[in-house]
């Protein structure tokens, strides 16, 4: 009994030390640069291969990561591992691409790796295509970013995070420190058309801090929509933090944010016990009128979770309602939406947003 007992405990600290080893060797691909990443890949495929690539890259980059080969020493054989995995997780990534767009790219990764890893394989494929002036800063590591730009002006920081991927700038406003996130999330959403010498004040520093050379056009200037798309891939609470600090400074730039993060269209997205606990405090006229600018597929849920003899009431008042001014229609959705907002607030509901992966802080 003893010596099961004692091989019980042997097992459980192998696994805790396994654990360790794993956490330990992510964070270090996590704090892995680009050019060090290629140097540990060429070095696993050998001189030869090398070689061969080496020739097809300019000066700069034989450069950059000759000098990350020559620094190499006493690898761990899971590092490299994982950086050869990563190649060919991208190499895939682009096949796909290829093969049917962005969208096939994503369903396909996600449906052979999980949707967590398909998103961080995506980020970059997708930072490789934009053709802003900033889309390299997309393959920089989320640590690396964060800490350049929490030395940043805020402006600066905002201009920088307006430019990214909702995905990358939610992962960069959740790791910077209170003050600094409260002050680049105002100015973002305060945000307008950036002009373009300080676009070229902003290229240059970011040439001097991350040695990265950059296009110059830029096409995303920020505002409450890129706010919103940034909270709506961050975690609740952070999303909840960011909006009451929001509301003290500016109130009605808050409403305007939050109402972007959660529309009509996306009560599709609830399931059917939500959507019933909604609906329960909807007045039948407002549910009514909200209908004449649903889709088909929204029109079928909503009515589907409702008593057959309500839905058929709704759908007689529909008939006989008529032509319906379009403003009335978005207060008839907006008053739906509020109920939902405030059914979540206390806690009775959750709202499903985007493809954000549920995380508990």
């Amino acid at each position: 009994m003893a010596a099961v007992a004692e091989k019980n405990i042997d097992s459980t600290q192998d696994t805790a030390q396994q654990e360790l080893l794993n956490r330990e060797i992510q964070a270090e691909i996590e704090n892995m640069t680009g050019p060090r990443k290629a140097a540990i890949l060429l070095v696993a495929l050998g001189s030869n291969a090398a070689s061969a690539i080496l020739r097809c890259l300019n000066d700069a980059e034989v450069e950059m990561i000759s000098v990350e080969i020559a620094g190499i020493r006493n690898m761990k054989s899971e590092v490299v591992e994982n950086v050869i995995m990563e190649f060919k997780d991208l190499g895939l990534a682009q096949d796909f691409v290829s093969q049917g767009g962005l969208t096939y790219a994503r369903d396909a990764l996600s449906s052979a790796l999980g949707p967590r890893r398909a998103e961080e394989i995506m980020m970059r494929v997708e930072a490789a295509m934009e053709v802003s002036a900033f889309h390299l800063l997309q393959t920089v590591e989320t640590g690396q970013l964060t800490n350049f730009l929490q030395s940043e002006h805020p402006q600066t920081a905002a201009l920088i995070i307006a430019n990214l991927n909702p995905r990358k700038s939610a992962e960069i406003i959740s790791q910077l420190e209170i003050d600094s996130q409260n002050e680049i999330i105002y100015r973002l959403a305060t945000m307008g058309k950036t002009s373009p010498a300080l676009l070229s004040d902003i290229e240059e520093v970011i040439r001097q801090q991350i040695g990265s050379l950059f296009g110059t056009e830029l096409s995303v200037a920020g505002g409450i929509e890129s706010v919103a798309q940034i909270l709506n891939n961050t975690s609740r609470n952070g999303e909840k933090n960011i909006l009451e600090a929001l509301s003290d400074r500016d109130p009605e730039l808050a409403v305007q944010v939050k109402a972007l993060m959660f529309v009509f269209d996306d009560l599709i997205n609830l399931t059917d016990r939500d959507l019933q606990r909604i609906l329960v405090e909807v007045e039948q006229r407002d549910l009514a009128v909200s209908l004449k600018g649903a889709s088909d597929a929204l029109k079928d849920k909503l009515l589907g979770n409702i008593s057959q003899r309500a839905a058929g009431a709704i759908l007689e008042e529909l008939d006989l309602m008529g032509p319906v001014r379009v403003s009335d229609v978005e207060e008839s959705q907006r008053r739906i939406i509020d109920i939902a907002q405030q059914l979540e607030e206390q806690e009775e509901i959750s709202l499903t947003r985007g493809s954000q992966d549920s995380v508990l802080l």
